[in-house]
């Protein structure tokens, strides 16, 4: 049976609640606009993903209905520069019974300016299925407040704040299906990224991020996984720029690939190689995810809006919001970087990378072996060149290449700098 308090709400108040301000309206604050969408979303009663999609008041085509009309009325507003596109695939797990089933992903795409790197997307997403206590049960209320309409608010609020601006590389903000049923809409995000020749220069998925829960600590927890050693990676680069772009009190690092033996839509891209990271709220209540609604022993469980901090969603989509602007405007990242010097008194970087004219340099860093963040070493100035050049090489006097670790990134004229890229050791040459 429908919970009691999605029982009241009309299609009225969903559809109502789903659109945005009129031409020449006062904008809402992100807080009130983030509470209209997690409202209209949790209106459908449940978005499963194996639930209905053609039913326009119950089922997860009405929540696909709720995201569409946002992101069209974001379009808009931008002039049509941003794009929405409806993707519409098949796909099976054994959370659909290995039978094959219609999914939907919902993307906003704002094209890039500049030429050299308008095939680079800087991505977010969030989730818009839902699921009660049963993963399987299709036809029980998963209103799905916190998980994941949160995190598909953030996304729709970023797209919103940042259509109107102009980036360097591509803006994609994602709404997928099928999380719940096996991170599918997330595959399916990177698959069709690939398809349409994008290169994934970073990407975030916002997954509960929609409560605190009396934490003391507000700050966004940022999850990245480790490399091959266990201490980098792309998307552990990418969790120190955003900590860096934001501030210490604004996000939390976090160094593993999730919360433990749990997992979201980064994956697919971490797993690919690929700069990803995962946003989630401080401190998560598990009464109020994957719950049916109810009361036990006084206890109210389920994933509801009365729970929801509104204020800590719109803080979030400002993260996300000023990481994508400040990672889209950057140049590119070095190629590659190779670290020499092993049993000499001085470390010597070796550094290949893409001509950009909007490039004012490259940044050295370093640090302790035992340190989590990169500090400033070193800057190459190569703004003033007159001819493109592919290699750079900077020799760091009497700095021992074993005790520290080593990196490089890119700098643009306008401050905006890359991911850092690790420098590895040079292949060693066989004897003569």
């Amino acid at each position: 049976m429908r919970n009691k308090c999605l029982r009241g709400l009309s299609i009225l108040a969903l559809l109502a609640a789903s659109l945005v301000a009129p031409a020449g309206a006062a904008s809402p604050e992100p807080s009130e606009d983030a509470r209209a969408i997690v409202e209209a979303l949790v209106a459908c009663g449940t978005r499963h993903s194996l639930s209905s999609w053609t039913d326009t008041k119950r089922g997860v085509g009405c929540g696909r209905d709720v995201v569409v009309r946002r992101l069209e009325a974001v379009e808009n507003e931008s002039g049509k520069r941003m794009r929405v596109v409806v993707d519409k695939f098949e796909t099976s797990a054994p959370r659909t019974k290995n039978v094959p089933v219609p999914m939907e992903n919902i993307y906003a795409i704002l094209p890039g300016t500049d030429p050299a790197l308008e095939r680079t997307a800087f991505v977010v997403s969030g989730h818009y299925d839902s699921m009660p206590s049963d993963i399987m049960d299709p036809a029980t209320d998963a209103p799905g407040a916190d998980d994941d309409a949160s995190g598909t608010a953030v996304s729709i609020l970023a797209a919103r704040a940042l259509a109107p601006t102009r980036a360097r590389a591509a803006l994609v903000f994602a709404a997928v299906a099928g999380e719940e049923q096996g991170l599918l809409g997330g595959k399916r995000l990177l698959e069709w990224l690939t398809k349409q020749g994008y290169t994934v220069g970073g990407m975030i998925t916002c997954d509960i991020v929609g409560a605190t829960n009396g934490s003391p600590d507000r700050r966004v927890r940022v999850f990245s996984e480790g490399g091959p050693d266990g201490i980098d990676s792309p998307g552990r680069q990418m969790a120190r720029l955003v900590e860096e772009i934001n501030g210490e009190d604004k996000v939390r690092l976090v160094f593993r690939l999730d919360r433990f033996g749990r997992g979201g839509d980064h994956r697919p891209f971490v797993e690919a190689g690929l700069p990803a990271v995962r946003f989630t709220e401080p401190l998560e209540d598990y009464r109020h995810e994957h719950q049916t609604p109810r009361v036990e022993n006084g206890i109210e469980y389920g994933d509801l809006v009365k729970f929801m901090d509104f204020d800590f969603v719109a803080k979030t989509a400002a993260v996300v919001q000023k990481t994508l602007a400040e990672m889209a405007n950057a140049p590119a990242p070095p190629r590659k970087a190779t670290l020499g010097g092993a049993v000499t008194p001085s470390a010597v970087v070796f550094l290949e990378s893409e001509w950009d004219a909007e490039r004012a340099g490259f940044e050295i860093l370093w640090r302790e072996t035992t340190e989590a963040r990169w500090s400033v070493l070193r800057t190459i100035d190569t703004g003033n060149r007159t001819s493109p050049s592919s290699t750079f090489e900077e020799t760091l006097s009497s700095i021992s290449t074993d005790n520290h670790y080593f990196a490089a990134r890119s700098v643009g004229k306008n401050g905006k700098k890359s991911i850092a890229v690790p420098a590895v050791a040079a292949a060693r040459r066989p004897p003569a």
